[in-house]
């Protein structure tokens, strides 16, 4: 016969027990209450909430020793007071139905967690009432109230945060990350916010301070977002107002070019509560995939007010996700809005490149490098050579647009009529908004001039983004022309790469393919897009097969167009490094103001830089 041991005697002894109430809100801090920002955010809701158009926040040792929330909001009366630090107590939801949620807390869980984990006093005088009270809780004991010397609001105080749960302690970060986490959180609050000012200090100095935004709907919205995200994102930013099937979305977004490695940089507000939401966050990544690589991330701020009963807050413990009654509705919202505001910006691009070319030659200016440095003298400098004679016939000559190979005609871009081929002149051109082409700079970039300054153009880029809105156009209107190769192309590829190709053909040939197997291992390529040109078939090929590697072979090739078109543009556009004639430049300049979006390629870089007169001026002191 076995024998047991005492830890067997213990697990035949386990009675089911109602846990004490003191360790019940233990563990509900431990899903609620993670860090001191956490705290923060749960106090700050109840503020706004509250009908509070100030609160102030102070925090010492990263919110280890000391943490306030100050508002001026309705306040509680004696009796609410002590019911506020009951668990499930909620002023909130009046009429028990969770489907009306409209403030950012109703579960009741936020006061007793908080006060469970560390030594609390809240201070409140309500609406209307004469008397402020005080009640302290230290553990989840709590004594009577008192009398407070308080204005009209609650100030919650939290001392020695985690003191009775120590092991969460050793996870908080340092004293700056800690704090930093908390301005965060702040700063989320108050962009939806707008209509309340905000402070944030550590006892010594106010770090944050926001105040109460002025003007209309959507300029106080804009007002709060520039004092949160900077005047980079205001003159970047472009206005988003849709509704649909009583979903209201607001807010602003920016420029295509004007984006970000991480996407940190993307605000999203379900009835004025930030939530990370995937729904969401591939909407707009829907939105911008015609613009923005697939590794950077666009800089937006929207808010979707959202109809009774459309989506369930009550999912996560933080509730920081949603659940969504009809998410493609949502989704479609998105999407059509924000790539409608897109298509009404135009070739514009981000303010942001002026700003850093401007600066970056500020900096060269002012500190110039050995080599910068002249070694001529006057006399150098004004001494005309030998052959002074023939300067200006040679300088005609070299402008005059070359015999051989039209980019116009290779490449399907129109050609210019106003150029003149006997003096280089073009100032007729000048009247347009990317200007007349003046020179090239290695073979790269398109150096031109209009009214107000001048322009320098990527090349490759902007080719690029014409050669794929005419892919895309093409693909709506019956499929793209395809060219047949006087020598078809054999590609080696891995199997599972060549049956990925293979399995697409079909869809292939949409796009402008033509391609069968050919052996073990190995496709032949009998036709190819007319618009790609002389591209290097080979490595194209084995690009495709890389993109749809990534995108997955069970994926409708055409869900995917952006993806593949953007691929076939790259290898379809004028290279870096090609030498063009003042009348192929212009060609393209002329084709880039009529095409949708040039003013980034479809991997979200700038395809131009605009320097204003003015700030030319202002590099050489002349402003």
């Amino acid at each position: 016969m076995a024998l047991l041991d005492d830890n067997d005697n213990q697990t035949l002894t386990r009675t089911i027990r109602r846990l004490p109430e003191g360790l019940v809100n233990r563990i509900a801090a431990g899903e609620v209450i993670e860090r001191p920002a956490s705290a923060i955010k749960e106090l700050v809701e109840n503020s706004i909430d509250a009908g509070a158009t100030r609160i102030d926040v102070v925090m010492r040792e990263g919110g280890r020793t000391l943490m306030t929330v100050t508002d001026n909001g309705y306040g509680m009366s004696k009796d609410e007071l002590i019911l506020s630090i009951e668990r499930h107590a909620t002023s909130k939801l009046p009429d028990d139905n969770l489907n009306r949620i409209n403030t950012l807390g109703f579960r009741g869980e936020a006061l007793p967690s908080i006060a469970s984990v560390s030594r609390m006093e809240i201070s409140s005088r309500a609406v209307n009432k004469e008397d402020a009270w005080k009640i302290s809780i230290e553990g989840g004991l709590t004594a009577k109230p008192v009398p407070a010397a308080i204005k009209l609001g609650t100030k919650v105080e939290i001392r020695d945060l985690f003191y009775a749960t120590p092991a969460r302690l050793k996870f908080l970060k340092t004293v700056r990350t800690e704090f930093n986490l908390t301005a965060e959180v702040i700063r989320k609050l108050a962009m939806a916010n707008p209509q309340i000012a905000f402070t944030l200090g550590d006892g010594d100095r106010t770090n944050i301070r926001l105040n109460v935004a002025q003007g209309d709907f959507l300029k106080t919205k804009l007002a709060r977002l520039t004092d949160v995200m900077g005047q980079e994102f205001e003159s970047n930013a472009l206005a988003i107002h849709s509704e649909r099937e009583g979903f209201v979305l607001t807010g602003f977004i920016g420029l295509p070019t004007m984006n970000r490695r991480t996407s940190s940089h993307q605000f999203l507000f379900i009835d004025g509560r930030p939530v990370r939401d995937k729904l969401l966050y591939g909407s707009v990544r829907g939105a911008y995939s015609d613009f923005v690589a697939y590794d950077r991330h666009p800089i937006v701020a929207l808010f979707l007010e959202t109809p009774a009963g459309a989506v369930d807050v009550n999912v996560h413990p933080a509730k920081t996700e949603v659940r969504f009654q009809e998410p493609g509705l949502v989704r479609g919202l998105i999407v059509g809005s924000l790539k409608s505001a897109l298509a009404e910006a135009g070739h514009r691009a981000s303010t942001t490149v002026s700003t850093a070319a401007l600066g970056a030659l500020n900096k060269s200016m002012n500190n110039p490098s050995p080599r910068q440095t002249s070694q001529y003298t006057s006399r150098d400098i004004f001494k005309l050579p030998p052959n002074a004679n023939n300067l200006k016939t040679n300088f005609y000559e070299y402008q005059k647009p070359s015999e051989t190979a039209s980019l116009a005609n290779t490449n399907g871009l129109m050609s210019s009529d106003e150029f003149d081929p006997n003096t280089g002149v073009i100032d007729d051109l000048a009247h347009f908004p990317l200007g007349a082409a003046k020179t090239q700079l290695h073979s790269t970039y398109i150096v031109s001039q209009n009214k107000t300054g001048i322009i320098i153009t990527d090349q490759h880029a902007a080719h690029e983004r014409i050669v794929y809105e005419k892919m895309k156009n093409a693909l709506t209107n019956g499929g793209i022309k395809r060219q047949i190769l006087l020598i078809p192309e054999v590609v080696e590829l891995e199997a599972s790469k060549l049956t990925r190709l293979l399995e697409q053909q079909i869809d292939f040939s949409k796009f402008g393919f033509i391609i069968e197997e050919f052996g073990s291992g190995a496709l032949i390529v009998r036709e190819v897009p007319s618009l790609i040109g002389e591209a290097d078939i080979q490595t194209l090929i084995k690009d495709l097969a890389d993109d749809l590697e990534e995108i997955g072979s069970t994926t409708i090739l055409e869900d995917k167009l952006g993806h593949i078109c953007g691929t076939l543009a790259c290898y379809g556009s004028v290279r870096a490094g090609r030498s063009l004639n003042i009348e192929e430049m212009n060609a393209l300049l002329r084709e880039m103001e009529n095409t949708p979006h040039s003013g980034q390629c479809n991997h979200g870089r700038p395809t131009y830089v605009e320097l204003n007169l003015t700030d030319v001026e202002r590099l050489f002191g002349r402003r």
